[in-house]
């Protein structure tokens, strides 16, 4: 047989034989092979990324929070049930003080809305209908505290919202 060493009956060797070395192995074949593909993709990658040589330019913000636009007068928007109310498909973070299953009726979210504004030194204190936003659980009315355009924003108030409600908490809304 072709490159066989030894004999198979008596185990002298036959000549001198030795493996085929260089680009006759299959190793050396198929790592030159995956070489030549790793460096296909990465061309590949870097073309389809559109790179324009590193000249994009980084800008930093510096300074404080973003604050809410305020309506002309100063004052929070209100429906006619005296809470605030959460402007038309804004998206933004606020302060959920609680949640309350809309099984119980929307009588019982305004009035807790009520007691919190008079209770705590709490701003923008109104009722969300959490089926109306794709961020929150559906089927619950949010008594929310605040309308910020960042978490940051509403975080640095969340203190404030805690000593009416332990259990208070930031929440993105977003329509």
């Amino acid at each position: 047989m072709a490159r066989q060493e030894y004999c198979l009956h008596c185990g002298a060797r036959v000549s001198d034989v030795r493996p085929a070395q260089g680009w006759g192995s299959s190793w050396t074949r198929r790592s030159a092979i995956a070489g030549v593909a790793a460096l296909l993709a990465g061309i590949g990658a870097i073309a389809a990324t559109g790179s324009n040589g590193g000249s994009a330019t980084l800008e930093t913000a510096i300074g404080g929070f973003a604050q809410a636009p305020k309506p002309a007068n100063g004052q929070t928007p209100e429906n006619p049930s005296g809470v605030a109310e959460w402007p038309v498909g804004e998206a933004g973070w606020t302060i959920a003080i609680a949640s309350l299953p809309q099984t119980g009726g929307r009588a019982s979210a305004l009035e807790r809305a009520r007691a919190a504004r008079r209770k705590g030194r709490l701003t923008a204190v109104g009722v969300l209908d959490s089926s109306r936003y794709a961020s929150l659980h559906p089927g619950y009315w949010i008594v929310f505290s605040g309308i910020y355009t960042s978490e940051a924003e509403a975080t640095s108030a969340l203190e404030a919202a805690r000593r009416y409600a332990r259990s208070a908490g930031v929440r993105r809304v977003v329509p």
